[in-house]
């Protein structure tokens, strides 16, 4: 699985980063979350799809 994080989209809410900082990071220079794992480890899978979920904006994209 891999995960992105389109910076059109994304609001800086932190809320992916909550859910799993193992695989989201908020940047401050940017003020936006980036993925800094790729390709997300097979045990945090679950914990990815449901910070996607939860992403207000909508700006996180899961590719199996």
């Amino acid at each position: 699985m891999r995960a992105k994080v389109d910076p059109k989209f994304c609001m800086g809410d932190r809320n992916c980063n909550l859910v799993c900082p193992e695989v989201f990071r908020y940047d401050e220079n940017t003020l936006m979350s980036t993925v800094i794992q790729d390709p997300v480890p097979k045990h945090l899978e679950d914990k990815v799809q449901k910070a996607a979920f939860e992403c207000g904006a909508k700006a996180i994209s899961i590719e199996e």
